[in-house]
């Protein structure tokens, strides 16, 4: 584990960033429930180390995932120091509205759950919601967290999305001090690089969140057939089997593998990694420090490559 700045916002964090979108229980997703003293238990190991990056989300569980964080940060006194602390605005649940007017409300709430006075980072939670004429609209969401900003509720901005050429426009304002992407800078998927160079050119710290893809670049290709969620073709399929292969021959586990080609880029701030029970913490640094051959690099990395162009869906 090392310690990387934070783009521009003078702030450091660990290359692991803790995810938290289970941590509210989302079985509809992941396959099970995670109940709160688990929760709660989760984040106190986190704050003991060696992670100090924690990502959440207004809308996780249902604001549950950040009621659970401010309850082990109200029993640790407080942030622990060192530590970030991030969060997103997202619409009314069950809505379109991403309205000026909600993301001061998505602000207000977040504060509240996680029992703080100012945020430290905010983003700007899947913009594709709408179009970016709206976002960048007077009295849309952008207008609004630059106010939160320059009041002081809010010290930093982030955008996380999913469309590159959506976040490349966002980027493009300067308001932003880091950005989120999902399972788009991957073994399998790298469309992610424009915003990885955009980002760095900027001064933008690139957060790369789902390095395993939705569980296939762990479990493996025969035991999870989809990426991000969905079914993938044949030939990514086999692509991922190959990989697998590869890892095997070398006595590396896959999912070593794919955290740390996340974390060997340079360009790369943090990587976010789903955490819902303690264990997950101590699990984690063992894929870190996993030693990986370089001649497993020169044979995984040609494979890894054709992500360039994206993966292939299922027909």
């Amino acid at each position: 584990m090392t310690i990387r700045k934070l783009g521009r916002t003078g702030l450091s964090v660990s290359d692991v960033c803790v995810g938290t979108s289970a941590l509210g229980s989302f079985p509809a997703q992941y396959g099970y429930e995670v109940d709160e003293d688990t929760a709660v238990a989760t984040i106190r190991r986190v704050f003991e180390g060696p992670f100090t990056f924690i990502d959440t989300s207004n809308e996780y569980g249902g604001g549950a995932s950040e009621e659970r964080i401010g309850r082990a940060i109200a029993e640790h006194g407080g942030i622990p120091e060192g530590f970030v602390v991030a969060t997103k605005v997202d619409p009314l649940p069950g809505s379109t509205d991403f309205s000026g007017a909600r993301v001061r409300r998505s602000v207000e709430e977040s504060l509240v759950r996680l029992g703080v006075d100012t945020l430290q980072l905010v983003y700007l939670h899947d913009p594709e919601k709408i179009t970016f004429e709206e976002g960048v609209a007077a009295g849309g969401p952008l207008e609004a967290l630059i106010d939160l900003r320059d009041q002081g509720v809010i010290e930093h901005l982030g955008v996380a999305g999913g469309p590159i050429d959506l976040e490349l426009q966002y980027l493009a304002t300067d308001a932003f001090d880091a950005v989120i992407s999902h399972n788009r800078y991957t073994l399998i998927d790298q469309t992610a690089e424009p915003l990885l160079d955009d980002a760095q050119r900027r001064g933008v710290a690139f957060v790369n969140a789902a390095p395993f893809g939705g569980g296939m670049l762990v479990r493996g290709a025969r035991a999870v057939p989809t990426y991000c969620y969905a079914p993938v073709s044949e030939a990514t399929v086999k692509r991922a089997l190959a990989m697998e292969a590869l890892c095997e021959r070398h006595g590396v586990p896959l999912a070593a593998a794919a955290l740390q080609f996340s974390t060997r880029d340079p360009r790369v701030a943090s990587t976010i990694v789903g955490m819902s029970r303690p264990d997950r913490v101590d699990q984690t640094v063992g894929l870190l420090d996993h030693r990986i051959p370089e001649e497993l690099w020169a044979e995984l990395l040609p494979l890894a490559a054709i992500g360039r162009h994206g993966h292939e869906t299922a027909a």
